[in-house]
């Protein structure tokens, strides 16, 4: 990874969804999923879904601003899930699926509010935007098991994949990233990039 890469945390439901959808556009080198913007240090998988600990399932993007800026990270972002709901994505429900920008600097809120008057302005919502804008905490690398979760889905053998959870990726997360794939198909890192 290039020393002059800069890191973006971001959260839009699911993270083996937008993780997914992320790692695929150019001038992004590394995404990770995580947790973050609770009280609680170090959460696990099972104490965020309680809903009780106030983080969020996020992504940390690590990108190259020379090749992918972070207003198009941004707008990307946007474009990726709805940013109309309020404490959910599709069938996953609660605080911990909202739809947030965490933010480590006054560039990155700036450039925050600037994207979200532009979505706005274009009118590409029929409802409120809700995403948030919350300073960057207690952020947290999600387990193993959850880093790549789809990508590993995609390569994996009958066998294999019936020890994973078949139906949300099959039905949730299948669909999303197909169609993000076809929306940003001149944005995306070829076929041939070893995942």
């Amino acid at each position: 990874i290039p020393p002059e890469t800069q890191t973006l945390v971001v959260g839009g439901g699911c993270f083996w969804c937008i993780e997914t959808m992320f790692e695929q556009l150019l001038g992004v080198y590394d995404v990770e999923s995580g947790y973050a913007g609770g009280d609680v240090k170090n959460p696990t998988y099972m104490m965020v879904m309680s809903g009780q600990t106030g983080h969020a399932e996020v992504i940390r993007i690590t990108y190259l601003p020379s090749e992918i800026s972070l207003d198009d990270l941004l707008r990307v972002f946007f474009l990726a899930h709805d940013p109309t709901q309020l404490n959910r994505q599709g069938p996953d429900v609660g605080t911990q699926y909202r739809s947030v920008v965490f933010y480590e600097n006054e560039t990155q809120k700036r450039a925050f509010e600037r994207i979200r008057g532009e979505i706005k302005k274009e009118e590409l919502y029929d409802r409120p935007i809700v995403t948030t804008l919350e300073k960057l905490k207690n952020y947290t690398r999600a387990e193993e098991y959850h880093q790549d979760y789809y990508a590993k889905f995609e390569r994996a053998t009958p066998e294999e994949r019936a020890k994973m959870n078949v139906g949300y990726c099959t039905y949730v997360v299948s669909p999303k990233v197909e169609a993000f794939r076809r929306k940003f198909i001149d944005k995306l890192w070829s076929s041939t990039k070893d995942q």
